[in-house]
């Protein structure tokens, strides 16, 4: 078992990058969520290192992983937890699970990419001749403050073989916090231009920062999918705007549900949603046409040489009955945040 880290919250929350998304994370959780435990609210998260992966526990129990490994294409966040212990995330391709859907093998946990930037796909992983890779630049950070903890890594944008030529780097930092019968994960994602190129982000839909669910989560067995605009299920809320978008289940009898929110900073917000019924759902900003299904709109964005942008997400594992306005209220105090 390697050594943990751990810092003081106040070199933890050090620089403008991570702060926001630390002291939100920290210092909220739902009025009216069901009271949780001293010791569970209490509970200082540890970190424990392994060869590729950095796992975050709770006491004995784990909440989630970056994984890092050399053998997959891009960094993910895997498994996804709820704060009671149950495993939310379809287990495909790192494990298996008996009748689980074994469709697109890059869908694990939480992940970013885009399938066209210049040309390169970071979205679907068809092999280094066809798909480009977000490859790992240096040792990721990791560090934890109470029951909250850090992970932080920057990758470049590689090219397919046998070039492997450079396009830009992606800076990615995550807060996992555990509060009272919630699991809330910040993200903050900065891409930036800088082998001297522009980076063109194609319009399509397959892209942006997503999310892959267990079939629990599937529409065609109960799950409900709804958006801040009050629209449900995958066909009123696909390719659609939004500030928030929830996928809920009754899992094993109680009710869990996955909540992903889109900055107001963010570019093109409110994002479109690449929300499927089977458990996949993206925010892209970059997928106008693709969702209007409209060639004569284009949702590109051209991120000149030398420039850089960075999107801000939230996601919250809540468990236990809940309302829309809930969520908007959730997402309403995050949004304030710089």
């Amino acid at each position: 078992m390697a050594k943990q880290t751990v810092l003081s919250r106040r070199s933890l929350v050090t620089g403008a990058l991570i702060s926001p998304l630390l002291l939100a994370a920290c210092g909220e959780t739902k009025a009216g969520a069901g009271a949780a435990s001293a010791a569970e609210t209490s509970q200082p998260l540890t970190i424990v290192k392994e060869p590729g992966k950095i796992n975050i526990l709770a006491g004995d129990k784990l909440i989630t992983s970056l994984h890092f490994d050399a053998k997959w294409p891009k960094p993910f966040i895997y498994p996804l937890t709820s704060a009671s212990g149950n495993v939310i995330s379809r287990a495909y391709p790192l494990e298996t699970r008996e009748g689980e859907s074994t469709d697109h093998a890059w869908h694990r946990g939480i992940w970013f990419g885009h399938g066209d930037v210049s040309g390169e796909d970071y979205w679907r992983e068809l092999g280094p001749e066809k798909s480009g890779r977000l490859e790992l630049a240096g040792e990721p950070e990791a560090a934890t403050s109470g029951n909250s903890a850090l992970l932080k890594f920057k990758t470049i944008m590689q090219g397919r073989d046998p070039e492997k030529k450079r396009y830009g780097t992606v800076d990615q930092a995550y807060v996992i916090a555990k509060t009272a019968g919630q699991i809330v994960i910040d993200a903050s994602i900065t891409v930036s231009a800088d082998a001297g190129l522009d980076l063109k982000f194609g319009d399509t839909d397959d892209g942006g920062f997503g999310f892959r669910l267990r079939d629990e989560y599937r529409e065609d067995r109960g799950a409900q999918l709804i958006n801040s605009e009050q629209q449900s299920g995958s066909k009123e809320i696909w390719g659609r705007n939004a500030r928030w978008v929830d996928y809920s289940a009754k899992f094993d009898g109680k009710p869990i549900g996955f909540a992903m929110f889109d900055h107001p900073s963010n570019l093109r917000y409110p994002t479109g949603w690449h929300a499927r019924g089977y458990g996949l759902c993206a925010a892209n900003p970059f997928a106008a046409g693709s969702f209007a299904k409209d060639k004569s709109v284009d949702g590109s964005y051209t991120l000149k040489a030398g420039e850089r942008f960075t999107q801000r997400y939230r996601v919250i594992i809540h468990e236990g009955e809940f309302l829309p306005a809930d969520v908007d209220a959730w997402f309403a105090t995050w949004a304030s945040s710089k």
